[in-house]
C-alpha cells in the first residue's frame, strides 16, 4: 500500500519532526523551493522557530515535454545540466539555451514577486535547511545545492518528504545531511504520494512568507 501525505502541510509537519531531532546548527534558516516546497518548508520553520525564505530554482524541461527535466538553474547563477540526457536526445546547444533563456525570465519574475528589490538572504556560516515537496529527477535540488554552496553555509541540510532512490543517492554525496521520510522503490512522480497535490500559487507563497 502506498504511503501518502494528506497535502504539503501534512508532509511538512511529519518532516519537521525529523528535522527538529537534528543537532541545532548556527543561525538556522529554512529555504523553500517555490512554489511547492514553500508549504512544506513553512511547517519546518514553524517547528524550529527559524526564519523562512525562498531559494529560487527553475527546472529546465525538454522543449517538447517541459515536465521532464534535462537540468535546472538557480538564483546566484548555478546551472545543473544533465549532459548525458542532452547528448542522448541530440539536443542542440541552441535548443538548450532557448530553454535556459525562458526559465531565466520566469526566475526573475518570481524573484521580483517574492522578494522585490531585497537581496537573497545571507547564508554564510549558517545552518541552511533546503526543502522541497519531493525529489523525482533531483535536477532542481542539484541546482539549488550548487547555488547555496557558493554562499558558504556552515551546514547544509536537504529535507524532502519523498524521493526516488536513485536521485536521493546522487544528492546524498553533495550535502552534509539528507532527511527523507520515504524512498519508494516504485516511484513515478512526486504527486502520487500526496492525496492533495494542487499547484501552489504565488499568492500562497507570499502569504506563507508573511508578505
Amino acid at each position: 500500500m502506498a504511503i501518502t501525505f494528506a497535502d504539503r502541510h501534512d508532509a511538512g509537519r511529519q518532516l519537521a519532526e525529523r528535522v527538529a531531532a537534528l543537532p541545532r546548527g548556527p543561525e538556522p534558516i529554512v529555504l523553500g523551493l517555490p512554489r511547492g516546497g514553500v508549504p512544506v518548508a513553512w511547517e519546518i520553520a514553524q517547528a524550529l522557530k527559524a526564519p523562512l525564505e525562498v531559494w529560487l530554482v527553475r527546472k529546465l524541461g525538454l522543449p517538447w515535454n517541459p515536465e521532464v527535466a534535462m537540468g535546472a538553474l538557480a538564483e546566484g547563477g548555478a546551472c545543473y545540466r544533465d549532459d548525458a540526457m542532452i547528448q542522448a536526445l541530440r539536443l542542440s546547444e541552441d535548443d538548450v539555451q532557448a530553454v535556459i533563456a525562458a526559465e531565466t525570465a520566469e526566475l526573475e519574475r518570481r524573484r521580483a514577486r517574492y522578494r522585490g528589490d531585497a537581496p537573497p538572504p545571507p547564508l554564510k556560516d549558517r545552518q541552511v535547511i533546503l526543502v522541497d515537496d519531493g525529489l523525482a529527477t533531483g535536477a532542481t535540488l542539484e541546482a539549488a545545492v550548487m547555488a547555496v554552496r557558493q554562499a558558504h553555509p556552515a551546514w547544509l541540510v536537504v529535507a524532502v518528504p519523498v524521493a526516488a532512490p536513485e536521485a536521493l543517492a546522487r544528492l546524498a554525496t553533495r550535502v552534509d545531511t539528507l532527511v527523507c521520510l520515504h524512498q519508494p522503490a516504485q516511484f513515478r512522480a512526486v504527486g502520487q504520494w500526496y492525496r492533495r497535490f494542487d499547484q501552489t500559487s504565488d499568492e500562497e507563497v507570499l502569504r506563507l512568507l508573511g508578505r
